[in-house]
């Protein structure tokens, strides 16, 4: 199920990273951090009132000129055009209506998405009446501004009700049978000819349809009778000549498309490396809790000796940790080496991902697991086990009762998380655990 994306935009220093980690840090957020995921403060996803939603932030662009700052703007106001379903746009009421405040509304008044206009920091908002310069801001043409304080978390709530009334529902698969890869990955790493290999070489294509808001274009295919879309992220250009906002835009870009994947293909370039925005896309697949197969392109201008591969995978262990359920595969796109193998994996991390343990035969892993080694301890009280079953699929989620949430660690999650996954494998996607005390009610 993918989520709406909702979009902060507006020029430096206005207040837009601020309202960002209000929202996330006001408890918001339904990401929890996951040691060895290297994450950037630009996603999260938050709910309010029972509406999920996703929340990107265009903040942190500290640019030398002032013909910099026009252009990342517009690159900014153009990205949050493409894929939001909410832009809102922060301006700074104190400093009043700027030349660049009436570039970026010129933008946004032909977006299809919905505009919510905030004037920040107005410290003084509902105690001293209307703040100055609030009116001027009706020129903009956007509607009502909303006259908020981001670091008081002043009328935040109204600004919040405002955003979800224009959201969409979240939404459904479009065919539930096919399953949806993104070919996700920084850019000149070979997506755009990975996907045409794919596409070209090997399988009959059924249809070219519109994807979602986001401008994209989904692929249907089919494989020996087997359903396949494929989520073209290979259009990740610069439009504006920002060197220093490359890496920020195909990161955000990625999120859309991994939102509405079964399964996504991380593409990296052997000459390169793992680097940090391959970190950074792997780990909002991971949070996603998506199908991951690793696909290591290039891999024939590598100069080989004894032990390279598996070199090389050691250091990809390093680099990303918490992907060590994603199969690696060694591909040429150009000479179309092993290609096949990537789709193959690609069909067993979906199937997986909708694998279901038997409660019966889960109770006797775990049971087994706890006699090898037991559970941690504190002060004489060991934590116990009362209880583990699955709840959920896409990916897998299994639920253990518990006697004390304190004496959990991680440690021992994930030395759980090892045992299930030496019993059932579970390759290719992440598996997610919930820990509820004997007497919690709560979900």
């Amino acid at each position: 199920m993918s989520l709406p994306v909702v979009a902060v935009v507006g020029r430096p220093n206005v207040g837009k990273s601020t309202f960002f980690n209000r929202i996330v840090g006001n408890r918001l957020s339904i990401i929890e951090d996951t040691p060895g995921v290297t994450r950037d403060r630009i996603y999260a996803e938050a709910e309010w009132n029972g509406k999920r939603f996703a929340l990107i932030d265009t903040g942190g662009i500290d640019p030398d000129t002032e013909d910099v700052i026009m252009a990342q703007m517009r690159e900014q106001a153009v990205v949050a055009m493409e894929m939001a379903d909410v832009i809102v746009f922060v301006t700074d009421v104190k400093e009043g209506l700027t030349p660049a405040d009436r570039e970026v509304a010129l933008m946004l008044r032909r977006a299809r998405a919905k505009v919510v206009l905030l004037a920040n920091k107005a410290d003084n908002a509902g105690t001293k009446g209307t703040p100055e310069n609030l009116y001027d801001f009706y020129e903009l043409g956007l509607g009502d501004p909303i006259p908020v304080s981001a670091a008081n978390m002043t009328n935040l709530g109204d600004v919040l009700d405002e955003i979800t009334l224009g959201l969409p529902e979240s939404g459904a698969e479009e065919d539930d049978d096919a399953v949806k890869i993104a070919v996700i990955g920084k850019p000149n790493v070979g997506k755009s000819s990975f996907v045409n290999a794919i596409l070209g070489e090997q399988r009959v294509i059924v249809s070219d349809i519109a994807g979602t808001t986001r401008d994209s274009i989904d692929t249907p295919f089919e494989i020996e009778g087997e359903k396949f879309v494929l989520i073209d992220t290979a259009g990740i250009r610069r439009k504006a000549r920002v060197k220093e906002s490359i890496e920020y835009y195909s990161t955000v870009r990625a999120i859309g498309a991994v939102e509405r994947s079964d399964v996504c293909v991380l593409m990296i370039d052997a000459q390169d490396g793992v680097t940090d925005q391959d970190k950074r896309i792997a780990g909002i697949a991971h949070e996603a809790g998506k199908g991951i197969v690793i696909a290591v392109n290039k891999w024939d201008l590598i100069k080989k000796e004894t032990g390279t591969l598996e070199e090389f995978e050691k250091r990809m262990e390093r680099e990303m940790p918490f992907l060590g359920y994603a199969p690696i595969i060694f591909i040429s796109v150009v000479r179309g080496q092993r290609l096949g193998n990537v789709m193959n994996a690609v069909r067993a991390a979906a199937e997986n991902r909708s694998m279901r343990i038997p409660t019966g035969e889960l109770n006797s892993l775990v049971q087994d697991a706890v006699m090898m080694h037991a559970p941690p301890s504190d002060k004489g009280k060991r934590m116990k086990i009362y209880y583990a079953t699955q709840v959920g699929i896409r990916p897998p989620l299994f639920s253990f009762q518990i006697n004390s949430r304190k004496l959990l660690h991680f440690s021992y999650s994930r030395y759980l998380e090892n045992r299930i996954r030496e019993a059932y494998g579970f390759g290719g996607t992440s598996i997610k655990f919930v820990f509820r005390e004997k007497a919690d009610k709560r979900a």
